[in-house]
């Protein structure tokens, strides 16, 4: 935790901002040292304001802040990257949207974590690129499962929660109440755990032990994408016990058509040479053009 001193300068990424009285908005930031703020903008929604521009939604921005009672005060505000790029975009926006939701719901006051902070801004930068052909949805699924590593919440998908045997390719057992998975042999009787498919299971674990360099790079089969997605979901509801606003609108995107091909063949998670994608790895799919189906 960092001390924070009467007047203090801090990197903020905007989370989520209401209006205030007649010109003022309260923001929700995240910064790399001082974990979740509440902050006032006085005046910002004056058409005379300066620091109206540099204080957009999921921008990330250099701030002066002074220290008050009630919430401290932005000073000054001077824009490091407002992510025009995927503003262009709807499905990137509502993802965008997304991730910072998950990233208010996940944090506290003054609990630093420079390692999501990093995360985070990544993954914007990644949703900035529009020209990247790696679908929004993994990295959607591969940022939930960094998040909840980061946050204490890393589910155990390779060693059975009971007796904390290696996981094998077959069909085992999801329990999301207990954060993990059970194997054929020790999975308890009841409606809280349900099986989950060696393909399903393998996709999670890909995405969890690996940074995006190498996660990017493979494709997944698109039934395989949504179940694992569906679980993780869940999952994270499971965690947080609440809804998520912003989710109704990503999915309404999500079933837009669309296509962009991908230049890059997949690659094997085990040995990162290229394989065919017509087979039946749930890591490949039948044809570039469905990954973002």
């Amino acid at each position: 935790m960092s001390e924070r001193r009467r007047l203090y300068r801090t990197h903020a990424l905007i989370l989520r901002r209401r209006d205030h009285r007649d010109a003022d908005r309260i923001l929700t930031v995240f910064t790399p040292n001082y974990g979740k703020l509440e902050l006032i903008a006085k005046g910002v929604r004056k058409t005379t304001s300066r620091k109206a521009g540099h204080l957009e939604l999921f921008g990330h921005t250099s701030l002066l802040v002074a220290q008050a009672r009630t919430w401290d005060i932005i000073t000054e505000a001077v824009n490091v990257n407002s992510f025009t790029a995927l503003r262009s975009d709807l499905e990137r926006i509502g993802m965008a949207g997304y991730l910072c939701e998950l990233v208010d719901c996940f944090t506290e006051s003054d609990d630093e974590n420079q390692p999501l902070w990093d995360l985070i801004l990544a993954a914007l930068h990644e949703l900035d690129d529009l020209a990247s052909p790696v679908s929004p949805l993994l990295l959607q699924h591969w940022f939930e499962l960094h998040l909840l590593s980061l946050t204490g919440f890393q589910p155990q998908l390779f060693h059975c929660l009971a007796c904390d045997a290696e996981l094998t390719p077959v069909t085992n057992f999801i329990h999301l109440a207990e954060g993990g998975v059970y194997c054929p042999a020790c999975a308890p009787s009841g409606g809280q755990v349900e099986p989950i498919e060696a393909d399903v299971l393998k996709v999670l674990r890909f995405w969890q032990s690996r940074p995006w360099s190498v996660a990017r790079q493979v494709a997944v089969r698109p039934h395989i994408l949504q179940r694992a997605g569906n679980l993780l979901y869940r999952y994270l509801l499971t965690v947080l016990e609440r809804q998520l606003k912003s989710v109704d609108f990503l999915r309404r995107l999500q079933h837009m058509p669309r296509s962009v091909p991908s230049p890059h063949p997949a690659r094997s998670p085990e040995t990162g040479a290229p394989q065919d994608t017509a087979s039946q790895n749930p890591l490949n799919e039948e044809s570039p053009r469905h990954a973002h189906s």
